[in-house]
């Protein structure tokens, strides 16, 4: 059964109760802050993943942020930007960037609703895994070009690559 089949008896669905529920179904451990407002914490391979996501009720978009502490060298920024935009460039669902005065690396993406749509869980469930999913591909690279002083073009070439089709 799809997830989404538990909510079509119901015509208003808030986008946070539906994250709310993945991360119930997931057993992430998530705090809802507000009506409007979610944060949670996913294990990965590489870290930890601090997730937040929030629905804008002004421009109906869903907005997840993913951040991971990365602390580079302030030496090697330049790499890491140049880094950034390379791998931004292989990113079509959401974009990295540097929040320096946090020292935090960020991943947005945002799910624009209008009209009244309502996001469905396996979009949120989509949503949320390609966001950790991206994050763990190109962590390696991130670590290679800041602590490895690998050049940006060197380290994009240990990003781990897409999987498509199965074994």
């Amino acid at each position: 059964m799809a997830l989404s089949e538990d909510y079509l008896d119901s015509t208003e669905i808030h986008p946070i109760d539906v994250v709310e529920m993945l991360a119930q179904a997931h057993d992430w451990d998530f705090d809802r802050l507000a009506h409007d407002q979610i944060a949670m914490s996913v294990e990965g391979q590489w870290r930890s993943y601090a997730l937040t996501l929030d629905w804008s009720e002004q421009d109906e978009t869903l907005r997840l942020i993913s951040t991971f502490e990365l602390e580079p060298p302030e030496a090697r920024m330049g790499a890491l930007y140049e880094l950034l935009n390379r791998i931004n460039d292989q990113c079509w669902t959401g974009a990295f960037t540097w929040w320096p005065e946090q020292g935090l690396m960020v991943w947005r993406y945002g799910l624009v609703l209008s009209g009244g749509q309502i996001a469905s869980p396996e979009q949120v469930d989509r949503m949320i895994r390609a966001a950790l999913s991206v994050s763990e591909r190109f962590y390696p690279a991130m670590q290679l070009a800041t602590w490895g002083e690998e050049t940006p073009e060197a380290a994009m070439k240990v990003a781990i690559a897409e999987a498509y089709g199965r074994a």
